[in-house]
């Protein structure tokens, strides 16, 4: 049977055809990649710049910075979100426990903290919480239902081992529940990473590699939290150092934050770029005897130190400083004079809805326009513009 020819023009008329339908199928890919790529960028811009801004944001919460009534560093914190009550840490000394307790029953009237946060087993932290020599202890005023604390430990002073003792008795008398911060992170044996403390604020226990790992600084084995409430977040660290900040950052996904309070009171092993980086905090609170010689050897060392200061610059110039010493230069040294008195005395960060503000017993004014400052450090070039 012989073969039916086709003609030329018929192979022209479907080539044709084909190239049609070649470059309508370039404009459908190049349409559909079109949209794929308006759609990336468009959620992109929505996850950045639109949803983060737009996230309810409910409940109230506060954060009091206390000073310590005496002349010491240290640190205690009280946390209201809601009806949850916190407090972080009991420095400095023993002798303080009267002065923190007076502050906070002004907003505790039921003598029952939800949750003891303690962040290492330096005295200025826990001094409060140990009943030292039959000295009254926050376990003996108010009922504490968790108790979340450091997993590792280098110390095995009195005053450390006082504050075991008076845990257990929290513990066995009062019903307490502790937990490690690695328990807490890991879920283990009831404790939990997060905790909800009031509508839209949850307690976050973070990572940190010391809680598993050895150092031999002990402020590195600080139990680091972080509270979030919606796209508002505030962090704390006790005194962890620059070793284990970075490794923070490593280990966790960090978010911008409102508030950070001052890694080991400002001192410069601590507050390092690679986490002030990360978080980029706008208000940051340092609790400490400002220039005081009882941890520092040179002028610029006190707390905060000249390097700190440089070092927050760059992120915001709401730095709030508890207390203050005056100093004397005799015989070649400095030396403390008389008592500690308030710079910002009891700082208050409140956060309504989102809303940030500061209330300080003694007064609003940011570090940099005090006097103290203008005596004793030198102004960052980006707080002088």
């Amino acid at each position: 049977m012989a073969r039916k020819r086709i003609s030329k023009s018929k192979i022209k008329q479907v080539k044709n055809s084909y190239n049609k339908l070649s470059r309508a199928g370039k404009i459908f890919v190049a349409l559909v990649l079109l949209v794929v790529i308006i759609g990336c960028v468009g959620y992109f811009l929505y996850d950045k710049y639109y949803k983060n801004k737009h996230i309810k944001i409910e409940g109230d919460i506060s954060f009091h910075f206390l000073e310590l009534g005496n002349n010491y560093t240290g640190d205690c914190i009280y946390i209201k979100a809601g009806d949850t009550d916190i407090i972080v840490d009991g420095g400095s000394k023993t002798s303080s426990t009267s002065t923190i307790i007076n502050y906070v029953n002004q907003y505790v009237t039921d003598r029952t903290i939800e949750y003891a946060i303690i962040t290492h087993a330096d005295e200025d932290h826990i001094a409060a919480w140990s009943g030292k020599n039959d000295s009254y202890s926050l376990f003996d005023e108010y009922k504490v239902e968790t108790i979340i604390d450091f997993p590792r430990t280098n110390k095995d002073t009195e005053i450390y081992n006082s504050y075991v003792e008076s845990r257990q008795n929290e513990i066995d008398n009062d019903g307490a529940k502790h937990y490690t911060a690695l328990e807490c992170y890991n879920n283990e044996n009831g404790a939990k990473r997060v905790y909800e403390l009031a509508q839209g604020i949850e307690l976050e226990i973070l990572y940190n590699y010391y809680y598993e790992n050895r150092s031999s600084s002990e402020n590195n084995y600080s139990v680091c939290f972080i509270i979030n409430q919606g796209n508002k977040h505030y962090l704390f660290t006790g005194d962890l150092e620059e070793s284990g900040e970075n490794r923070l950052v490593e280990y966790n996904d960090l978010p911008e934050c409102e508030l950070f309070k001052a890694g080991h009171h400002g001192s410069n092993t601590s507050n390092n770029l690679t986490l002030l980086d990360r978080i980029k905090p706008k208000y940051f609170v340092v609790t400490c005897v400002a220039g005081s010689f009882e941890y520092a050897d040179t002028k610029p060392n006190t707390f905060p130190t000249q390097q700190t200061i440089n070092n927050i610059a760059p992120y915001t110039d709401k730095v709030y400083v508890t207390s203050v010493i005056d100093v004397e230069y005799v015989n070649g040294e400095y030396n403390n004079v008389g008592n500690a008195y308030s710079l910002n005395g009891n700082i208050v960060v409140i956060s309504n809805a989102g809303e940030i503000s500061v209330q300080c017993s003694n007064n609003n004014t940011i570090l940099k326009d005090t006097q103290w400052f203008k005596d004793n450090r030198t102004m960052p070039i980006l707080w002088a513009s």
